[in-house]
């Protein structure tokens, strides 16, 4: 049997447990977290504020030239969906950095919220280009009335989503705790390690800029002081210490990325127990509609007889 062949996966150990827990009291943690910026995002809003001001006052703005509202208006909208793309890469990168920082869960929510806006501004342009397409069947409605309809909705509807963004950004900022990284378990372990990881890599980034920072003091106490001074002592003691918790760092880091390797190679191994199974299943199916096709035939010739 095939479930007899392939072994369950093994139990996590106490020690594998034990990597997440063991860091929570270890530093750096949150010492170093620089929080997010929220001025692109106040400035997209002012942009989607100017945006809808311009889709109302369109009427009377072009009120000479009543033929080039609808050029206009189908030109901004273009224009605010290559600015809203441009503006998801700045958002993808902040939040990039939030979850470089250990802050995983609001990585999670802010990942999801900043695609919006761009797909509402792309299925308001998909529906302004519908309304210029079957301009003759639009009903009692004009196409310029439309469109501005179509453009104040988008405007709204980015910028509830954009508020709620800059809300999550103002409670991270506000924060005083441990990366939630460090404690986050609900079954996602290999994206967990992932995060953790690149915690861990974030980590030694700032710790080999501590331990830099350290050789130039003691290069400078080196050329000013004697070397039995207790402040030459204390920062040979800090340089000491961060290497040691530097090294400790990168063999956690390998200790990660072992045990996720082990857990990438599992979810390869129960792939194939399934592609098996579904196999053996097709087969069998195979088998079965052929018995019914032969038992319905011999049916009819028992009849027949």
């Amino acid at each position: 049997m095939a479930t007899e062949r392939y072994a369950s996966p093994p139990a996590t150990s106490a020690e594998e447990n034990a990597m997440f827990l063991d860091i929570l009291h270890e530093a750096p943690l949150f010492a170093h977290r620089k929080p997010a910026r929220v001025f692109g995002s106040v400035f997209y809003c002012m942009l989607l504020a100017s945006y809808a001001t311009l889709a109302i006052g369109t009427e009377w703005i072009f009120r000479p030239k009543q033929e080039v509202i609808s050029p206009v208006l189908c030109s901004c909208d273009v224009l605010l969906l290559l600015l809203t793309g441009i503006f998801q890469q700045y958002l993808v990168y902040q939040v990039q950095k939030i979850r470089l920082q250990g802050y995983y869960s609001f990585s999670q929510k802010l990942k999801f919220i900043i695609r919006i806006p761009f797909s509402i501004t792309a299925y308001g342009t998909a529906a302004m280009l519908l309304v210029i397409v079957w301009k003759p069947y639009t009903g009692f409605l004009s196409i310029p009335a439309i469109l501005r309809i179509i453009m104040v909705a988008e405007a709204v509807c980015a910028g509830c989503f954009m508020s709620l963004y800059i809300g999550y950004i103002h409670q991270y900022n506000s924060l005083n705790s441990h990366p939630d990284v460090l404690k986050y378990h609900d079954g996602r372990l290999s994206d967990q390690q992932m995060a953790l990881l690149q915690y861990q890599r974030e980590n030694l980034h700032f710790l080999s800029e501590e331990v830099l920072r350290l050789q130039e003091s003691l290069k400078k106490y080196e050329r000013t002081d004697d070397r039995s001074t207790p402040q030459m002592n204390q920062v040979q003691s800090e340089l000491r210490l961060a290497r040691s918790v530097l090294a400790e760092r990168e063999s956690e880091i390998q200790h990660v990325r072992t045990t996720n390797n082990q857990y990438v190679e599992e979810n390869e191994r129960l792939r194939a127990i399934l592609a098996e199974w579904s196999t053996r299943a097709a087969k069998l199916e195979r088998a079965l509609e052929a018995e019914r096709m032969s038992n319905l035939e011999l049916q009819r010739k028992i009849s027949a007889q």
